[in-house]
């Protein structure tokens, strides 16, 4: 992504993009330090909301406290599904960009009806539906985005998300870490990515992401579908290669985020070897495949890998010539509240 030249700054979208290494600069990792307490005793956590103020958000979060062993229970699904759970004993956080999401909205006046009065919320307006919902309500320091795909709001409630879980840990660790990771951010964010993959990629039938089910590979696939309008599928870890093989095609792409090392072999025999499409990886370190590297991030890597997808789509987009702000059918707030 190129942050001089005309062909990109006149997109909202990547404005919006460049504007977030400056965003994680300046989080505020302790504003959510006292509801971080009350979720302490509390000991379960429902983390919902809908599309990109979900995926990467909650995912990424509740990736990271399983893999340091952090005793709060955590669990995360979209609104309408929630409502099916017994939540009586749960706190929940909800995440609308708009706090006009129908979903979560009537998952919490279900719960209000009920009595339950550990509800949480984080949008990116002050006074909106949702908030007024919540015991306690957030509001993002981002502002409003200028195109329809979210993206520096999608990246601040990942750090809310994050910042909380290691409160409510007794864990505080991320502030001290924000300057290296907006540099890591941004270096991700303007890697130059080679013109032959780009072309690649603009002219693949279906784009492929594979990786953890840490929210990353899923949340690009749905940037994807709104910024490049091209196919694309999630690939949960190593799905790409038990049985859906079948009916990809030579013209597919396949980006691996952040490759598993044992994985690598099985990846070229059955998608380069026997389907021959191409594998993209997006990872810090060295891989057989083409690869994007970037900075490592140690277990804050989901964000920069983020950063890295978002370079990818962007030079799609260019490439295909699409105006990378107003997708035709897709809209800001996917399914709107109507009081």
């Amino acid at each position: 992504m190129n942050a001089t030249d005309d062909r990109y700054q006149q997109f909202a979208l990547v404005r919006d993009m460049l504007d977030t290494p400056e965003i994680i600069a300046r989080f505020n990792p302790n504003q959510a330090t006292d509801v971080a307490a009350e979720i302490a005793g509390v000991g379960l956590l429902l983390l919902t909301g809908e599309g990109s103020s979900r995926i990467f958000p909650a995912k990424n979060a509740i990736a990271h406290a399983r893999r340091q062993g952090w005793t709060l229970e955590l669990h995360t699904e979209a609104g309408r599904q929630s409502k099916e759970y017994d939540l009586a004993n749960w706190a929940v956080f909800a995440l609308s960009n708009s706090g006009r999401t129908a979903e979560v909205i009537e998952l919490y006046q279900l719960l209000r009806e009920r009595g339950h009065s550990q509800l949480f919320s984080l949008t990116a307006f002050p006074d909106s539906k949702l908030g007024s919902l919540a015991r306690r309500a957030f509001v993002l320091s981002c502002g409003p985005e200028g195109a329809v795909a979210a993206t520096k709001s999608v990246i601040e409630q990942a750090l809310f998300h994050r910042a909380l879980l290691e409160q409510v840990a007794k864990r505080p660790g991320l502030g001290s870490r924000l300057p290296t990771l907006s540099d890591q951010f941004r270096e991700a964010l303007m890697l130059p990515i080679r013109t032959e993959l780009v072309d690649k990629l603009a002219n693949a039938r279906t784009i492929y992401w594979a990786g953890r089910n840490d929210g990353v590979a899923e949340e690009l696939t749905l940037k994807t579908n709104e910024i490049t309008r091209k196919r694309a599928d999630f690939l949960e870890g190593t799905y790409a290669v038990h049985g859906i093989e079948e009916v990809m095609d030579p013209s597919d792409v396949v980006i691996w985020i952040d490759p598993y090392a044992g994985s690598m072999t099985k990846f070229e025999d059955v998608l380069v070897k026997g389907v021959k499409l191409t594998v993209i990886a997006v990872s810090s370190q060295p891989t057989p495949f083409p690869t994007i590297r970037i900075p490592d991030g140690g277990d804050l890597s989901g964000f920069v890998q983020m950063a890295a997808g978002w370079n990818l789509l962007v030079e799609i987009g260019i490439a295909l010539g699409i105006n990378l702000d107003k997708p035709e059918r897709a809209r800001k707030v996917g399914n709107e509240f109507v009081g």
